[in-house]
């Protein structure tokens, strides 16, 4: 089971991704487009052209593990932004997973 906690460090990748490569493929992508190292923790979150599947990778200090998910009718709402990847709070990847936008308002706070 997944258990994230507010120190999990979610990179989600902007750029959609092959979704057929394996263990060895989506590390490769993890250390060449995103720059960081699988080994060193954190979650890695991909999605394909459609964006109608998520795949997750995250190294729990024994071995890599991935997780898909086939979103059935409709597509998941994806962020966008500058660069390759951005960071997400453990909370956002949950609300992106059920299928929520998640976007950061400039300015926006309560009174």
């Amino acid at each position: 089971m997944l258990a994230l906690t507010p120190a999990t460090r979610v990179f989600v990748a902007l750029a959609p991704v092959d979704l057929r490569r394996g263990f060895d493929g989506l590390s490769a992508q993890v250390e060449t487009v995103l720059g960081q190292q699988v080994v060193e923790g954190g979650l890695f979150v991909f999605t394909n052209r459609r964006r109608n599947r998520l795949r997750l990778l995250w190294f729990d200090g024994t071995g890599l593990w991935p997780a898909t998910q086939r979103w059935e009718g409709g597509t998941l709402p994806w962020p966008a932004g500058q660069g390759t990847a951005v960071g997400f709070r453990p909370e956002q990847l949950s609300a992106l997973i059920s299928g929520l936008e998640v976007t950061e308002r400039a300015g926006w706070y309560r009174r």
